[in-house]
């Protein structure tokens, strides 16, 4: 196969959805050898935050001389950027190479995409026939192979979905962490912050120390309930801690690339979980000062300025806790700037309380398709905002384009309301290597939501 048809073949897999459970993971690792058995992971789960801490995480290690793993999702611009052994993407032949090898373990060889989906078909009694894993599934796999076979001495492991069902969760990490516990995928988690803390928390291993910066009350009982009946030691930080664990700081973490409050909480994280690894991995505290001074993590408030001296801050707040971490961040960082913001989000998050939040920072509004199915309606987004903010200029664009074009003169543009739509700026402004029409690899339909709490 060639690059370009293994990405077919990906594309191909999501039409199985996605299936709440370990089953066919764990079966499939096992044709591929077992590659978990071989890698040491630091599992990281959580509402949001879970990207930033994973790159910390991977600088930090990677400082201290280690060989890296990182897998993450989803991707902003390339599916490659999901699998990466010290920053550096998987290449597209080992892409094909392991493709090609898995595909062979699911029993499909190279068959057509429309032989799978025959495959798949309900039998007689109504049971689907699971005769090839779902896209999350095979990625899954086909990263831990990868990693296995680069010899990595540590893997930075994000959850996809949840986590007690995600198909990350077939390893036995060194330390378990959890972000952080708000509103986001109710439909598949639940309606109650201790229902969604009871998905995360079952990342949580026996014996496995885990490590959080929850502070929702009703959440952190669950996991604390859950660390305690597995036997777990559990680490609780707040975004005090960036600066409490070096006190020789004047400033909260002065070395940390990445702007943002909501970051130091993250470094939070990041420090604790160096510090309960120390005996297993140690860590100088230079290399830990390094590692955060040079951690890079693209479309998370992520200003750029162009050759015009317009600024574009690009930033991925795809539910209304992100929303409000950016708000507060342009009040800090640019309180004087007249602000134009491009706001795209998809229909199945709570895009209402988004609005809400973010329409009365703007005195020009651009509402944009994202390039996803599941698409809000810019019209709908841009009433909402209008109601929200009745003064400012409002208007919902056919795409990021045009709302590009139309805001060319305007002096400060926010980009935000979806990490799709900001994969899909950083490649049209030229910051992201094209990647193909890949970012369609994160569409997935969900199994029913009463699979996952079975």
């Amino acid at each position: 196969m060639t690059y370009s048809e293994t990405i077919q073949f990906l594309y191909g897999l999501r039409l199985f959805g996605a299936k709440f459970g370990l089953e066919n993971t764990f079966q499939l690792a096992a044709l591929a050898g077992h590659p978990q058995n071989r890698l040491r992971f630091i599992h990281v789960a959580g509402t949001n935050g879970k990207g930033s801490t994973c790159a910390m995480l991977e600088s930090i290690y990677r400082a201290a001389g280690q060989r890296v793993g990182l897998f993450t999702s989803p991707h902003l611009v390339s599916f490659r950027e999901r699998i990466q052994v010290n920053r550096r993407w998987i290449g597209e032949d080992d892409v094909v190479r392991l493709v090609t090898e898995l595909r062979q373990h699911c029993g499909t060889g190279i068959t057509p995409v429309s032989n799978l989906i025959l495959k798949n078909e309900k039998s007689a009694d109504g049971d689907r026939r699971d005769a090839c894993p779902t896209f999350f599934e095979f990625v899954t796999v086909m990263a831990l192979k990868f990693f296995a076979e680069q010899h990595c001495d540590l893997v930075i492991w994000e959850t996809g979905l949840g986590g007690r069902l995600d198909a990350t969760n077939i390893v036995t990490p060194l330390a378990s962490i959890i972000t952080n516990i708000q509103f986001d995928h109710q439909q598949w988690l639940g309606d109650t912050l201790a229902r969604i803390a009871a998905e995360k928390a079952g990342i949580i291993k026996p014996g496995v120390p885990v490590i959080t910066a929850t502070d929702e009350p009703e959440a952190l009982k669950v996991i604390e309930e859950t660390a305690r009946k597995q036997s777990s030691p559990l680490v609780m930080v707040d975004g005090r801690d960036a600066a409490l664990r070096r006190p020789d700081s004047a400033a909260r973490c002065p070395y940390l690339s990445l702007a943002g409050e909501h970051q130091q909480w993250n470094a939070a994280l990041a420090l604790a979980t160096v510090e309960v690894l120390q005996n297993r991995i140690p860590v100088a505290e230079e290399k830990i000062r390094a590692g955060l001074a040079g951690v890079n993590w693209p479309g998370r408030l992520q200003l750029v300025t162009r050759v015009s001296g317009q600024k574009i801050l690009l930033d991925g707040a795809h539910n209304p806790a992100g929303a409000k971490v950016l708000r507060e961040a342009l009040g800090k960082n640019f309180p004087a700037a007249r602000r134009t913001l491009v706001l795209g989000v998809l229909q199945d998050k709570d895009w209402q309380p988004i609005c809400e939040i973010l329409a009365p920072l703007a005195a020009r509004i651009h509402t944009v398709p994202v390039a996803s199915e599941r698409s809000a309606n810019p019209q709908e987004l841009a009433e909402a905002c209008r109601k929200i903010n009745p003064s400012a200029e409002i208007a919902a664009c056919p795409s990021l384009g045009d709302a590009l074009d139309k805001s060319a003169g305007d002096e400060f543009v926010v980009i935000t309301g979806s990490l799709y739509l900001v994969g899909e700026a950083l490649e049209r402004l030229g910051l992201s290597p094209a990647g193909g029409g890949e970012r369609g690899l994160n569409e997935w339909t969900g199994a029913s939501p009463a699979l996952l709490r079975r």
